[in-house]
């Protein structure tokens, strides 16, 4: 960005207050934030109240070596203690999840029934040898067996790095060799639409380069004549028979490493986020104690995948861990028809909901008549995550599943922050769509110029965070000045976020992407979000993405990329319509010069657009990678679709 601020262009003025019923039964009541001012007292009156220690932390926070901060250090604690033996006694026999299979086969487990086959593989896996402080990788599929090891890995003190299970066989032998992981826990195979995707076989391809795995262990899913290798290779199902379903926890240090979760790096080496014990656990229950306004009686669901860190933190850890009960699907959201996730939120009485930007808009451009199929009326919250809302996908979502009565929070977080930090708490916080509203109480954030400078309420910038939080990440591991050049030398004494954000005057976040996703039009800064979320105002838009590309005379041009409605036909009159549309709603700097329309855009298997790969085509630049697309077929359509796309004069 070569100026100061972003231009705040994009104007939303709808605000939509907490329904007084909400409100009246809300987890958060007004108060909450001056109750949070004095960050420090707040964190630890949180971690004595949800955690349960076996030594009780008297240092909130070290800050004796910034930013290497330590939470709770002298605490002492076990997290598959807290997530399944504190909760035996009173709620032994309460469903921690309901797993519904792609096929339609489904398993309920009770947290004694998940307790128990937590332990039983504990002590599996202590029996391959694997110990305190090992690195263990699991690359899974959305069933139970993958929680069971991730909690049966923080009982015995290893460390997990989940792999999510729809990555490339180089991803997930990069990252095994960069945790030097002694075990690999896998599946035959996953189901996606329909099909048996080979997690093993891929699984075997990685093993060629990884000579620190030891035992690779295999859940026997979709039934393919996985390859075994004699001596190496060993069933689950076999390696737990016969054991004991009691395994003694674990005393851990509160910074002691709880995961490593990795996240792509801008060289290209993935960067591997460590999360410790304590600090991590008391920021996950609180955020999913207020955000989410849970109840003893909530059906909760979390549409995430636990191969990142929104299932990490919002399915497995902080929901277990506050006795929440949870909904884990394994399949996609169009299969066998684009109506499956509303079948589920009907037949499980679903009362919470939590999903991605990505997701909406793809249910947008299946059309109304899906969720209108299904009785949504258990519904109470909504909630999104991943990238920021646009407010008309906000409005949908609204409408449509919510029925106009849900809160909705637009939640703002990373990899790294471990928990939420930005969001509304629902019953407090007036909403207004688009917008991630204020920071979680505890939380210090601002937007700040490229001196560092606070922006005025009504400008735009670069968003930092101003003091530790107890979940944020302690290192990348193995590379502590990978830790410091990437997320502290950029602002001294905050850290940065790498996104951009701006402020409305009631001091409103409203998050514009990517630094990387800022355009600069003819000395403008413009953010791709705002174009994009123009776009999507028009009723014939179901999705949109918007990249720069290079332009002699404005320095950057804005590329469009529109996919339409059902039953919509993209003419070059609807293109004239669309670029006055965007320069009446934002202003005509913002007007895209060209617009693409294209049946999909390319996107990675977490729903993410490639924006990258979207440049090359605007710019008839070879194209990148395309092996992490869920969808890879699309690209070389819409380069040719763009070969002959109008453009602007």
């Amino acid at each position: 960005m070569a100026d100061s601020t972003l231009e705040n262009l994009l104007r939303e003025e709808r605000v939509f207050p907490p329904p007084p019923e909400f409100a009246a039964q809300a987890n958060a009541q007004p108060g909450i934030y001056e109750e949070a001012e004095d960050w420090r007292a707040w964190w630890m009156r949180q971690a004595l109240e949800r955690i349960t220690w076996y030594e009780e932390p008297t240092v909130v926070v070290d800050e004796s070596n910034p930013p290497f901060y330590k939470w709770f250090v002298d605490g002492k604690l076990n997290v598959s203690y807290n997530c399944l033996d504190r909760h035996l006694e009173t709620i032994g026999d309460k469903v921690a999840f309901h797993w519904v299979g792609e096929p339609g086969d489904r398993r309920t487990l009770t947290y004694r029934e998940l307790h128990e086959h937590v332990g039983r593989f504990a002590n599996a896996l202590k029996g391959l040898g694997v110990r305190r402080g090992d690195r263990v990788a699991i690359y899974m599929g959305m069933i139970p067996e993958l929680p069971i090891a991730m909690l049966a890995c923080a009982r015995i003190g290893a460390v997990h790095s989940v792999v999510f299970g729809g990555f490339s066989s180089d991803a997930l032998a990069d990252r095994i060799i960069d945790a030097q992981a002694k075990v690999l826990i896998t599946q035959d195979g996953s189901w996606r639409r329909g099909t048996k995707f080979p997690l093993k076989e891929n699984a075997d391809v990685a093993l060629e380069r990884t000579p620190t795995i030891e035992h690779v262990v295999v859940v026997e899913r979709v039934g393919n004549d996985a390859p075994m290798t004699e001596g190496r290779d060993v069933w689950y199902h076999d390696l737990v028979e016969g054991q004991d379903a009691e395994c003694e926890p674990e005393v851990m240090g509160a910074e002691d490493l709880l995961y490593i979760l990795y996240t792509s790096g801008t060289t290209g080496k993935p960067k591997g986020i460590v999360h410790t014990q304590g600090g991590y656990l008391t920021g996950v229950t609180t955020t999913h104690h207020y955000v989410f306004d849970i109840k003893p009686d909530d059906v909760y669901w979390c549409a995430a995948d636990i191969g990142w860190v929104t299932g990490h933190s919002y399915i497995v850890y902080g929901p277990l861990a506050n006795g929440a009960t949870g909904v884990m699907y394994e399949g996609a959201p169009d299969h066998p028809d684009k109506d499956r996730l509303w079948q589920i939120v009907e037949e499980l009485g679903v009362t919470i909901f939590y999903t991605a930007p990505t997701a909406i808009r793809a249910f947008m451009k299946w059309g109304d008549e899906y969720p209108a199929r299904h009785d949504l009326s258990s519904l109470r919250l909504l909630g999104t995550v991943g990238e920021p809302i646009n407010p008309e996908a906000w409005m949908w979502y609204h409408t449509h599943i919510g029925g106009g009565r849900c809160p909705i929070v637009d939640t703002w977080w990373q990899t790294e922050t471990g928990a939420i930090m930005i969001t509304p708490l629902p019953g407090v916080v007036d909403l207004k769509p688009g917008s991630a509203t204020l920071p979680f109480p505890g939380i210090g954030a601002d937007v700040v110029d490229d001196e560092g400078n606070s922006v005025p309420l009504g400008g735009g910038g670069y968003l930092v965070l101003t003091h530790p939080w107890p979940s944020m990440l302690r290192t990348v591991y193995g590379d502590d000045q990978r830790y410091l050049d990437t997320y502290w030398s950029r602002f001294p004494g905050k850290y940065f976020t790498g996104d951009g954000a701006k402020r409305d005057p009631d001091g409103y976040f409203w998050l514009l992407g990517r630094v990387d996703d800022i355009m600069l039009v003819a000395g403008h800064n413009i953010s791709t979000a705002e174009v994009e979320s123009a776009l999507v105002a028009h009723p014939a838009v179901a999705e949109a993405a918007v990249v720069g590309r290079s332009d002699p005379i404005t320095g950057q041009a804005i590329a469009a990329f529109v996919t339409l409605r059902a039953g919509i036909v993209g003419d070059e009159a609807l293109i004239d319509e669309l670029r006055e549309h965007v320069g009446k709603t934002i202003g005509p700097i913002a007007k895209p010069k060209s617009i693409v329309f294209t049946p999909d855009l390319p996107k990675t298997r977490s729903g993410k657009i490639m924006r990258r790969l979207l440049k090359d085509i605007s710019e008839h630049r070879q194209l990148g990678d395309v092996t992490t697309l869920a969808n890879a077929e699309i690209v070389a359509e819409i380069a040719e679709l763009a070969e002959h796309a109008p453009e602007e004069e």
